[in-house]
């Protein structure tokens, strides 16, 4: 064995000693327009995407996506900014501006790329970001690559993010905050960061990927939810594999910010433009989206009936209104169990632990898709009451 192999099976070993090794499991099959897969050699009902529409698998898109792949074969070739750069992409980015009611939108092969040439684009030394202390990987990546001066605030906490911007900085101040946070559900308090943010001089960057498609009377996002515009919140990033049910991501804001990332934005420079297939199935599912309000209402249902629920046998979820509904259990060896135990019941609720979430807060994870129906909201409280009375949740 190498030094360098030696070294990697000892840390392997100390993640798996601390109950934080990650296996993958292998899904082999999906039933069309459900929740139910086999994975592992099980039949499982999945409680664990981020297809919060159902759009992944609705015919439409995937009939847009075939056409697409006849017209346009399997991948775009290039970047943007060599070939790559096609009629789908174009007619993508002016639809989506046209829904989240901006002047541009710009797209990206993924939203962690996204957040990164935000960042790294528009900060630089003699600069300073703040970032909600929960803010998604790609964020706060981002916020230390940019090599600006790089803060956290508190959760949540707007009288603290005021204290660090009312210090004095010769340079350009961003705020960045995720709309709808991964791990906990909760929405920030985006209306109160906007009008801190206008007051202090400073930008507000909002990562909406959990909010975009499900909040707002019209879907497009927690920013809807507030009111709040282009002028209030000057960059949107949204990621289109979760709601929207495809791959990718954008950004949103005035022609300036799009133009200023077209020309600095290394992550959208340097790499491969989506495959303009994607894009086709990407407008069909955006059209879905808008026409198809029930899925949104059916979704609120589904986790209102669940809050519910949950209450009344005892299970104490975070505060949340969103499609995330987090079941804190604390250490990492109480979260496995409980996964485990559901995974037997087949049903499928993977453990989260650190580093993805706070020292002491591993959890349940358990997030709900406009495809589950009532039977399937059944099906796993009845297994989580289950564990409830064996004690698996005290």
């Amino acid at each position: 064995m190498s030094p360098l192999d030696s070294q990697l099976s000892e840390a392997l070993q100390a993640l798996a000693d601390a109950k934080r090794y990650r296996r993958r499991r292998l899904v082999e099959a999906r039933a069309g327009g459900t929740q139910s897969v086999r994975v592992d050699g099980r039949d499982c009902l999945a409680f664990c995407s981020n297809d919060y529409l159902g759009l992944a698998q609705h015919p439409r898109v995937l009939s847009a996506f075939v056409d697409g792949v006849r017209e346009w074969g399997a991948g775009s070739g290039a970047s943007h900014l060599v070939s790559g750069h096609c009629r789908e992409h174009h007619a993508l980015e002016e639809e989506i501006a046209d829904f989240v009611q901006r002047p541009r939108a710009l797209l990206f092969s993924g939203g962690y790329m996204a957040n990164l040439a935000v960042a790294t684009a528009l900060l630089s030394t003699g600069d300073r970001v703040f970032e909600d202390r929960l803010n998604h990987a790609s964020l706060l990546d981002g916020g230390w690559l940019s090599r600006s001066r790089f803060e956290r605030y508190p959760h949540a906490d707007v009288d603290e993010l005021r204290r660090g911007l009312a210090t004095p900085c010769a340079g350009r101040s961003l705020v960045i905050s995720d709309g709808v946070f991964s791990m906990d559900g909760d929405v920030a308090p985006l209306g109160a960061l906007a009008a801190t943010c206008q007051e202090l001089g400073a930008s507000l960057f909002v990562d909406d990927a959990h909010g975009f498609g499900v909040l707002g009377a019209h879907g497009r996002g927690s920013l809807e939810s507030e009111n709040l515009g282009v002028d209030q919140v000057p960059i949107l990033m949204c990621t289109l594999g979760k709601a929207v049910g495809t791959f990718g991501a954008f950004v949103a804001g005035s022609e300036p910010l799009i133009e200023y990332l077209i020309q600095r934005g290394r992550t959208y420079i340097y790499t491969t433009a989506l495959p303009p297939a994607v894009a086709t199935a990407t407008r069909a599912a955006l059209r879905t989206l808008q026409e198809e309000a029930w899925r949104r209402e059916h979704l609120g249902r589904l986790v209102e009936r669940f809050r519910s629920a949950a209450r009344s046998i005892g299970l104490k979820l975070l505060p949340s209104a969103t499609p995330i509904q987090p079941l804190v259990l604390g250490h990492e060896t109480s979260a496995l169990a409980a996964s485990d135990a559901l995974f037997d019941a087949g049903i499928w609720v993977p453990a989260i632990r650190p580093p993805t979430v706070p020292e002491k807060s591993s959890r349940l994870r358990i997030t709900f898709s406009a495809t589950h129906t009532d039977s399937d909201l059944d099906r796993l409280l009845e297994a989580l009451s289950r564990l409830q009375r064996q004690g698996l949740f005290n």
